[in-house]
């Protein structure tokens, strides 16, 4: 009997049930939405922190670049010598080491004993800058004075001061970041990012060899290619690899053997970042602690940390997504339960004929109201499965589009190495933009959120509109013919 009833009801009503279900459905769709865009908006951050800390990476260790001394400078300095040739062709590779004051490697082994770390290895960050060109000899001529009049030149006054004719320089600078690389451990650290698309990587035998891998941005601009021979401050290098980072762009150009990077930074024994992975990554703030308490002086910083520099339209966007976006779907979910439920209210208003007859014929209120409420989940169910379409739809569409969003690493003083870790306090104040393709992945939890969604929105309009039912009377029937 209920059966037969409700779907009577239900076919007698149905563009009163389409209008529920469908505002329903624009409620259910909007939350699928937001959900599927800010999993796809943390897919997206995930991305740009692994390009920065790495593969396998959960914190670094660095050190807060000292304040330099009084009088000192800091400031680039590039020495030539004179010669005595009309025109002069002059080079000069300037190595200095950057992201934050240098540790002793001693300290890679130490904070790989801390409770809690799995490994660490260390990393040598360096930035070469080279300046190549020539210098053109000028020639001095004096000029000789005419007449009487006072001369600026001699101290007689007989000739004037000598004029330099023709001379000048020219020199291009060149500016490119070098990491030195643990080449027994690739798996942690600078390279651990980088997928190897031409050539080979280093062997754990080339500890001191002069090899080196280069990203492929770098290979392109400077048209290297496996085997070709370069030389930084004099020593020669053979590519032997060619390096493609697994997301987005690279923020280091070439690699090299740890040792060969502390020769060429006159940094012998000494590292830049530590990398370091815990053996639980839902323990990382208490080995971040440990670190911090037993080696004084360290600066650790995490993947929570980092977020916090990355900007740029994709944080902009995911901060819509994570407020805006949220807040507006649970507005438009709770004002399609409120129309749902007046909707149900109303159409049994107008059904006082009906519900009278019943109860004058024997039903009790518990079973009027059991009517009403099982044809509100009906409908709730209809708007959750046209819901679930939209939504998926929505997502659908975002992932096929894909826009691309941008985003600016470092922007607090970040930066650092391509596969590294930047952010820290030691870091130079660097920004490099990546941009990320958006995508809107829907998950079962979603799918089940949705449904959960559509019962809720049924029983509320149910529970509305069977309490309205269950008070009407008999009498009411009688009343309301005319």
């Amino acid at each position: 009997m209920f059966g037969i009833y409700l779907k009577r009801e239900l076919s007698r009503r149905k563009k009163a049930a389409l209008v529920i279900a469908m505002g329903l459905a624009l409620g259910i769709a909007l939350v699928i939405t937001v959900n599927s865009v800010s999993a796809g908006m943390t897919q997206a951050q995930d991305k740009v922190l692994k390009s920065l800390y790495g593969l396998g990476t959960d914190m670094t260790v660095t050190k807060a670049q000292s304040a330099p001394e009084a009088g000192g400078s800091q400031g680039p300095n590039f020495k030539f010598d004179a010669k005595s040739s009309s025109k002069s062709s002059q080079s000069s590779d300037r190595v200095m080491t950057q992201g934050g004051q240098a540790l002793k490697s001693s300290l890679v082994e130490k904070v790989a004993a801390q409770k809690g770390v799995a490994s660490a290895v260390g990393a040598l960050s360096l930035n070469v800058t080279k300046v190549d060109g020539s210098f053109t000899q000028g020639k001095a001529k004096s000029s000789t004075s005419s007449s009487g009049s006072q001369q600026q030149g001699g101290p007689g006054g007989g000739s004037g001061q000598p004029q330099v004719q023709g001379g000048g320089a020219n020199f291009d600078v060149n500016s490119y970041s070098v990491a030195g690389v643990d080449v027994t451990d690739q798996a942690l650290g600078p390279l651990a990012t980088m997928k190897i698309t031409s050539g080979k990587t280093f062997t754990s035998a080339q500890t001191n060899a002069k090899v080196a891998v280069v990203s492929k941005s770098y290979a392109k601009e400077k048209k290297y290619k496996v085997g070709t021979a370069f030389k930084v401050s004099g020593t020669k290098y053979t590519v032997i690899g060619i390096a493609t980072p697994d997301s987005s762009e690279s923020t280091t150009d070439v690699y090299l053997p740890l040792k060969q990077a502390q020769s060429l930074g006159d940094a012998k024994n000494k590292v830049t970042t530590i990398y370091v992975k815990a053996t639980d990554s839902k323990q990382i703030s208490t080995v971040k602690k440990t670190i911090q308490s037993n080696i004084s002086g360290t600066t650790v910083t995490t993947s929570s940390d980092l977020a916090s520099t990355v900007s740029g339209s994709l944080s902009t966007a995911s901060n819509l997504a994570g407020s805006v976006g949220k807040w507006l779907s649970i507005t438009v979910l709770v004002a399609a339960f409120l129309v749902a439920a007046l909707l149900t209210s109303s159409a049994v208003s107008r059904r006082v004929r009906e519900f009278g007859t019943l109860k004058a014929l024997g039903w009790p209120s518990r079973k009027v109201t059991r009517q009403v409420v099982g044809e509100s989940m009906v409908n709730g169910l209809i708007g959750g499965g046209l819901g679930i379409a939209l939504g998926l739809a929505a997502a659908y569409t975002v992932t096929a589009i894909s826009p691309k969003l941008q985003a600016e690493l470092g922007s607090s003083g970040g930066g650092g190495m391509g596969g590294g870790m930047g952010g820290g306090p030691g870091r130079q104040a660097t920004k490099n933009t990546l941009e990320i393709a958006l995508t809107a992945p829907v998950s079962l939890t979603t799918i089940a959120l949705a449904v959960g969604l559509a019962v809720a929105g049924g029983l509320i309009a149910g529970a509305m509109g069977g309490w309205r039912a269950s008070r009407m009377r008999p009498a009411d029937a009688l009343r309301s013919v005319s």
